[in-house]
């Protein structure tokens, strides 16, 4: 049996400037499904890239088979199982419009597995959380190694974390949750849920619903939130969100004007005159170190 896999990092944001359409089409876009004995095993590939940046094609190569093909064609086939799943009626759709009305009305139960950083942020009243993936907080040399590549490959600018899949996922869900529940399974984009709706089945969940597009497409009044943010934010971080350069939080500033806007303004001018009084600073000490050597 085919094993399962998601893309390396799972929460970025679709902002409009090149630099970070360049990091989601590299990240967002890498899946590695892992062939195991285990059939419900789930990994996450490093995510190397270096073609974007490099106009002489340089790819890494993986079991003497070119990488980034073997991604594509790893993912074409997840695909193809979870358009399988949904064709054949074994994981039903539903808007998160349509899951906050099965909430009130049919008490079905919303299974939350995304990260605990999207959590934090913002959750359904009364869901169950479950995480699939959680961040990678191990220190061995080739975790620092994946922290280091996905930081440099755009983890600053999108705040995602590494994380690796939770080996007690399962476990856990079958732990509080019969497999004759009515499961509602949702993450921030779509796609890890997705997956998880893949393992559920597979451990003999049958009535599985999938939220389609994610938590990001929910509207106020769709579901009940708690936490501090609307549910479109939970899955921003990093430096664009600091400057309000999501497309998250550009439909969110159309919506509350030129208040919210300004928050962002401010942090803007900030950056430049922190910027600005760094370079003089390493102007003057350079000056200075210049001229107690020439004395």
């Amino acid at each position: 049996m085919e094993s399962l896999a998601l893309p390396t990092v799972n929460a970025l944001t679709g902002s409009r400037s090149n630099f970070h359409k360049t990091q989601s089409r590299i990240l967002y876009g890498k899946a590695r499904y892992l062939k195991s004995s285990n059939p419900y095993s789930l990994k996450l590939a490093p995510p190397y890239s270096t073609y974007p940046f490099n106009s002489g094609g340089v790819r890494m190569q993986a079991g003497g088979e070119d990488y980034e093909l073997k991604q594509m064609r790893d993912m074409a086939a997840a695909k193809k199982r979870w358009d399988s799943l949904i064709r054949e009626g074994k994981v039903k759709v539903l808007t998160p419009r349509e899951s906050g009305y099965a909430i009130q009305l049919s008490d079905k139960t919303l299974l939350d597995v995304r990260p605990s950083t999207e959590r934090k942020k913002a959750w359904v009243k009364g869901s169950t959380w479950i995480p699939i993936f959680e961040i990678d907080d191990q220190l061995d040399a080739g975790t620092l190694s994946k922290k280091v590549t996905n930081f440099v490959m755009g983890g600053w600018w999108s705040g995602v974390p590494t994380l690796s899949y939770d080996k007690q996922f399962l476990a856990r869900v079958e732990e509080k949750l019969p497999k004759d529940t009515d499961l509602i399974v949702a993450c921030q984009k779509g796609l890890r849920s997705l997956a998880a709706c893949e393992l559920l089945y597979n451990a003999g969940y049958r009535n599985l619903f999938w939220v389609q597009g994610g938590l990001e497409t929910a509207e106020e009044e769709d579901l009940v939130r708690e936490g501090p943010q609307p549910l479109k934010l939970a899955g921003i971080g990093g430096v664009s969100e600091f400057l309000g350069w999501t497309d998250q939080q550009r439909a969110q500033a159309a919506r509350e004007g030129w208040g919210y806007r300004l928050v962002f303004s401010a942090r803007l001018v900030g950056v430049f005159l922190a910027a600005d009084a760094l370079f003089i600073g390493a102007q003057q000490v350079g000056r200075y170190i210049q001229a107690i050597r020439s004395h």
